[in-house]
């Protein structure tokens, strides 16, 4: 079949596919692996230019670091560096002794043991990746703690797969770790320099053209990513260090923004091909151990995370959140088993007990993730094992507010302006440390928080406010804000956001106060203009200037991302 009509009916199944999966309110992302399951030899074998999916996919994967290295700045890694070590290694080590010894109480013998278990301890950088941009989380504490420890782990799997075949030729040697060490060091370094010394200086060049700022951003971010595999490092790696070394450029949103659309393509090819290269085996005789093992990383690696960070001092929910990211194997662990079947230490049927793991636990992982808030509030009583009384996350301060402003991007942002001109005394809570950090260095009282955790919001002294602010976009964490207000403060004024009109109209029959619904502002707002001022040049003039002048101000304040949170 030609490569073109091939390409275009494996679409046009996602496609289909995914409205399923719409209809049936599931995460797309299990949608696509389907997709690759029937479009591959286990059900339709209409996959036959693997080579040329697989590039697709690389160039997903790239695109995808690469924008999530856009919101990590380097002080974010000296912030969470230290808990993504513990975590990482940690999780690790213990996850691949509890495998080890399920495997051998199984029936395997060490090797292959060592090898599943090994496979049970890597999680997916990409699939927590997706689901967490997906959810609008990137900006959340659990994820920045998640992406630091998934990297920990990336590392020590392309350590395990350039270190085994070294060892089976025993060619493995203090010198050959010594020369990879120093090459990850050389090009990391290149990385930094170039980004210092030339990108930074050429920013505005860059930044002229909107189709040459795009053409960049491809060319960087996939250039890095190609330069690092070429040193036998992980593209991940660098697709995300090429990302990072330009999280401090101001057009850096306007970047992210502008790949969106490509990232979102290659990537559903990445999970296609995912799907399509899955090799199940005998599923009955693999099904029992399968069941065994997708429960150790699906329940065990969870509780494993959740207890290194809860001795850590983090809060439950963060706890519990951060471990769910480590509930599904990685595509490394596939690769892996794949290399010992090569090298002739496993057979072909553990690499297909491994993918039936992978399987299992990426759909299982999948609604952990997207669903964990509401996990959460039904765990949330159970879970305080799992956190320290000298919590890290800060409680907020008690009382002496007339309004609290939960959310400050975008939406936020202008409330916040316009809370400063009234003169009010006001708090604003975030859950995006950057942002508490950079308003609290502008002398605005802020403070960290989830405003998603009931535990949270009791902790705030409600009785003599008067107004409370939500651009926060969930409607369950809404609702949660406006039951905790009311039940302390029933004057209290309660004001949210609401992107659906039925979400709209549901606040509105809770008894919430008013609901903005920003698409439907804007146009009303634009239409008033209209009737105000007609075909008036001189007052289109005069806003014109203010509205300039008041987009500058956001761009200074780092609210340039046109689609960014609320």
């Amino acid at each position: 079949m030609e490569l073109f009509a091939e390409l275009s009916i494996v679409i046009v199944i996602a496609a289909c596919v995914a409205v399923l999966m719409r209809l049936l309110r599931q995460p797309l992302i299990i949608g696509h692996i389907l997709t690759g399951l029937i479009v591959g030899p286990f059900v339709f074998n209409i996959v036959h230019s693997a080579e040329t999916f697989a590039l697709l996919g690389e160039i997903g994967i790239a695109i995808l670091l690469f924008t999530v290295g856009l919101h990590l700045n380097p002080d974010i890694i000296r912030k969470f560096g230290r808990v993504a070590i513990i975590a990482g290694l940690s999780q690790v080590t213990i996850t691949t002794a509890a495998g080890y010894f399920i495997c051998i109480l199984l029936g395997f013998s060490p090797l292959p043991a060592f090898y599943v278990a090994i496979a049970l301890a890597f999680s997916s950088t990409i699939i927590i990746m997706k689901l967490i941009t997906d959810k609008g989380d990137i900006d959340v504490l659990y994820a920045k703690i998640a992406i630091g420890f998934l990297l920990v782990q990336d590392l020590i799997a392309v350590l395990l797969l350039l270190g085994l075949p070294m060892f089976s030729s025993g060619s493995l040697s203090v010198s050959s770790v010594t020369q990879f060490l120093i090459s990850g060091a050389m090009l990391v370094g290149f990385v930094y320099l170039a980004s210092r010394f030339f990108i930074s200086k050429a920013s505005n060049f860059i930044s002229e053209s909107q189709e040459f700022l795009f053409l960049f951003a491809i060319t960087w971010g996939i250039g890095i990513a190609a330069l690092f595999k070429y040193f036998g490092f992980s593209l991940e790696s660098g697709a995300l260090v090429a990302g990072i070394a330009l999280a401090s450029l101001p057009a850096r949103h306007e970047i992210s923004a502008r790949l969106v659309p490509l990232r979102d393509f290659f990537i559903v090819m990445f999970f296609i091909f995912l799907g399509s290269q899955m090799q199940l085996g005998d599923v009955t005789a693999l099904l029992p151990a399968a069941i065994i093992l997708s429960a150790l990383v699906l329940v065990g690696n969870p509780l494993i995370l959740m207890s290194v960070l809860g001795i850590m001092g983090y809060k439950k929910k963060t706890s519990l959140q951060t471990g769910f990211t480590v509930a599904q194997i990685s595509e490394f662990s596939l690769i892996l088993v794949a290399l010992g079947v090569t090298l002739g230490h496993v057979s072909q049927s553990i690499l297909s007990l491994v993918t039936l793991v992978g399987m299992i636990t990426i759909f299982g992982s999948s609604y952990l993730v997207m669903y964990s808030d509401k996990i959460y509030a039904i765990c949330a009583p159970y879970l305080g094992i799992f956190e320290r009384a000298n919590a890290k996350e800060p409680h907020l301060r008690k009382g002496g507010y007339s309004v609290v402003l939960f959310g400050c991007n975008r939406i936020g942002y202008d409330f916040l302006e316009s809370l400063k001109e009234m003169g009010e005394k006001f708090l604003v809570v975030d859950h995006d440390p950057e942002t508490i950090q950079r308003l609290s260095a502008q002398g605005v009282a802020a403070e960290y928080g989830d405003a998603g955790d009931l535990d949270f919001l009791e902790t705030i002294d409600f009785s003599k406010v008067e107004l409370v602010i939500s651009t926060v976009p969930h409607s369950e964490t809404n609702l949660l804000i406006h039951r905790a207000v009311k039940a302390a403060n029933e004057n209290a004024v309660v004001m949210v956001v609401a992107h659906k009109l039925a979400d709209a109209l549901s606040h509105y029959d809770e008894g919430i106060d008013y609901v903005i619904l920003p698409h439907f502002l804007g146009g009303k707002y634009a239409a008033e203009l209209v009737v105000k001022f007609r075909a008036d040049k001189v007052q289109y003039e005069s806003l014109r200037n203010k509205h300039i002048k008041h987009l500058q101000l956001r761009v200074s304040a780092g609210h340039e991302h046109p689609y960014g949170g609320a």
